[in-house]
């Protein structure tokens, strides 16, 4: 079954819809030049209402690793996605910190960046066209991968189903798709859930 995450939760209301939605990931943007960035402090508030069968993941661009650190400790995320330049050292130290999934962004223009995603010391590897961008990059370049990935960038209710048969990602990820007016829609959250649940029934129909 293809994973589903939805990015860039900022309100009480927002983790509401997901609680009823309940897809496997959810996360939250620390960079303070994105428009859904949240605070350590906002993010924990709404962390410890989110049900704890929803994974809830902290988004980082180049983040002091002790400020990660204490994210995880203190529960507010369970897993961490770098989007900066972080380099194979700076995953070994956050390895030694803290004990949770790392999920390592490449924005994909060419297949340099396909072969830098295949060598990631991260456990997984998010494709994108650019830290919420809403952009897609060159699906075809998708053939290069040799491991799971989570797919991003440019992902909404309209694509995401022909993504899944066709590439067969382990998680599709979306945000700027999932919004109104710059704020999460709900009907725009579960029209894609249920894109991507219908897309896991029409790829099992065909393995059969």
């Amino acid at each position: 079954m293809t994973k589903i995450k939805l990015c860039g939760m900022s309100r009480l209301c927002d983790i509401d819809a997901v609680n009823s939605l309940m897809p496997d990931f959810i996360g939250f943007v620390f960079y303070e030049k994105s428009k859904r960035s949240v605070s350590f402090q906002k993010a924990y508030e709404l962390s410890m209402h989110l049900n704890s069968g929803i994974t809830p993941v902290g988004v980082f661009v180049d983040e002091a690793i002790q400020n990660i650190e204490m994210l995880v400790k203190n529960g507010t995320i369970s897993a961490v996605q770098l989007h900066g330049h972080e380099n194979d050292e700076y995953i070994r130290t956050l390895r030694t910190r803290i004990d949770c999934p790392i999920i390592q962004a490449f924005k994909i223009k060419s297949e340099s960046d396909i072969s830098a995603a295949n060598t990631s010391m991260a456990d997984f590897i998010l494709l994108d066209s650019g830290l919420g961008s809403g952009n897609l990059f060159e699906h075809s370049l998708i053939s290069g991968i040799k491991r799971e990935f989570f797919l991003a960038g440019g992902i909404n209710a309209e694509n995401v189903g022909d993504a899944i048969l066709r590439y067969k990602p382990y998680a599709a990820d979306a945000s700027s798709s999932l919004e109104t007016d710059n704020l999460k829609d709900k009907n725009k959250m579960a029209a894609f859930v249920n894109v991507v649940r219908n897309a896991d029934k029409i790829k099992s129909k065909g393995n059969n």
